[in-house]
């Protein structure tokens, strides 16, 4: 590689995954959030109640990022843990810590960039008005971004107001998998005892879409002048390749890239959902009012992309006459994910029904989907700044830390970005999943995504170098003259 144009390599990992809830000083029952995921539906029936333990260890952390030559680390705010009854008082331990935190990654050199919503927000809110569900939630989680502007604000340059908000609402609000656990029969993956999958999905994206759009308002209103910061949204953006040539198949990936990125990507860019959309979800599909959409419309400086891997689709037989449908059978399409010896021969996928997934699928070399993607979205949404804001592989706990499949991984999705950008990307940043092993959502600690192995069975937690560490840390410095600071 010889250039990496305004491109900076970072590490990110997700914070709520790793601390104890009780070193906040205020206990599980005010929290929603997926660590408090029922452990039946984790694969190795353990919880996150201390995960990796950065809340004690995030001295030793940052000065690990600082010596693998990291400028950049992504974490995310918890709502609950800084506002526990959702409004009002703020929580001094949660205050402080996260002020520690992000004054250590600068004192560092490491610029933190800051995730609003991971998953989480205040069981009070969920208890109060069924939380993402009613738009009641935009003017407290506006509120919630307005402290953290204010707290946080003067040192933190980059916001994204959600984490993945097109894979929450599913697992939320039609397979029951995650908190709020809501979904109806015969859709959820588990027996719900309150939900309506066929809607509940798309209303809750939509009161996300206007609490981001909210609190982006906020900010340009108010901060972004004087902080001089970047605030966006960051999505999962798989890619979609249809399973074969033929007409139904072409016409299914095209409507799985809508409702999976399309779906939150078009009301950001032109301000209402895709066409597609609407004409399948029809009145179960909320719409925007004018002022809505207005708001809406270029509410971001960057979009982030979390990307892992190629799926393939091909279509199946729907009846678009019957409205007992959910956010899957309105797609009516399979998804497929390559066996991990095959490459690109599409006739011989292996086919997953998405809402059954009990783990994260073995990843193929395919950075060429990454580059499509980004193709996609420069020649579809208007070429906006893009930051590729999760990019990892999975590997079984048991591979231990000769994790040369990573190592692969990582520099081929590194290599294929400068294809992106040379091909007229807007391209401004990439993240790593992970700088260290953490609890998995689902998956628990069977299978591990970071550079860094961590000790479950040790009570401190310690940390050890994997190749791929070794490996990162080489390219970093072997070309850190290329890469240019960040900047928008």
């Amino acid at each position: 590689m010889t250039d990496l144009p305004e491109l900076v390599c970072r590490l990110k990992e997700q914070h709520q995954k790793m601390e104890e809830n009780q070193a906040f000083g205020i206990l599980s029952p005010m929290l929603f959030l997926p660590s408090t995921i029922s452990a039946e539906k984790v694969a190795d029936k353990s919880n996150a109640d201390i995960g990796s333990d950065q809340y004690h260890k995030y001295k030793d952390d940052v000065k690990l990022m600082h010596d693998m030559g990291l400028d950049a680390y992504r974490m995310s705010i918890s709502w609950p843990r800084l506002i526990p009854d959702g409004r009002g008082a703020v929580n001094p331990k949660g205050l402080n810590y996260y002020n520690n935190l992000i004054n250590e990654l600068i004192a560092h050199g490491i610029k933190p960039h800051v995730t609003l919503n991971h998953f989480d927000h205040p069981q009070v809110l969920e208890d109060e008005y069924n939380g993402f569900l009613s738009p009641k939630i935009i003017e407290d989680f506006t509120a919630y971004a307005d402290v953290c502007f204010k707290e946080f604000g003067d040192r933190v340059k980059s916001w994204s107001t959600f984490n993945e908000p097109n894979i929450q609402t599913l697992l939320g609000n039609d397979f029951g998998m995650f908190p709020p656990e809501r979904c109806s029969y015969p859709f959820g993956v588990v027996n719900c005892s309150k939900g309506d999958s066929t809607t509940e999905a798309y209303v809750s994206a939509h009161n996300i879409l206007l609490s981001h759009a909210s609190a982006v308002n906020l900010y340009r209103k108010h901060y972004k002048g004087k902080q001089k910061g970047q605030i966006g949204i960051t999505l999962l953006a798989m890619w979609m390749e249809p399973l074969s040539d033929s007409l139904r198949d072409l016409a299914a990936t095209k409507r799985m890239i809508d409702f999976h990125l399309g779906w939150f990507l078009h009301p950001l860019v032109y301000g209402y959902y895709p066409a597609t959309m609407r004409k399948i979800v029809g009145s179960r599909l909320p719409y925007f009012k004018d002022n809505e959409s207005e708001q809406l419309r270029g509410s971001f400086d960057f979009i982030g992309l979390n990307h892992y891997q190629v799926f393939y689709v091909s279509d199946i037989a729907r009846n678009l006459d019957d409205n007992s449908r959910d956010y899957m059978l309105d797609i009516s399409a399979r998804i497929g994910a390559s066996p991990p010896t095959i490459r690109v021969q599409k006739n011989t996928k292996e086919f997953l029904d998405f809402r059954r997934l009990k783990g994260p699928p073995e990843l193929p070399l395919a950075p060429w989907g990454l580059q499509r993607l980004l193709e996609y979205v420069r020649v579809n949404y208007k070429n906006p700044a893009i930051e590729i804001t999760e990019n990892g592989s999975p590997l079984l706990t048991s591979t231990g830390r000769n994790d040369t499949k990573r190592v692969e991984y990582l520099q081929v999705y590194i290599e294929s970005l400068l294809t992106s950008i040379r091909m007229g990307s807007n391209l401004r940043g990439y993240f790593v999943w992970s700088f260290m092993d953490c609890f998995e959502l689902l998956f628990g600690y069977t299978v591990e995504y970071g550079l860094y192995e961590v000790d479950f069975n040790d009570k401190d937690r310690k940390r050890y170098p994997k190749l791929s560490a070794e490996w990162y840390t080489t390219f970093l410095t072997k070309h850190g003259k290329e890469r240019k600071s960040f900047s928008y």
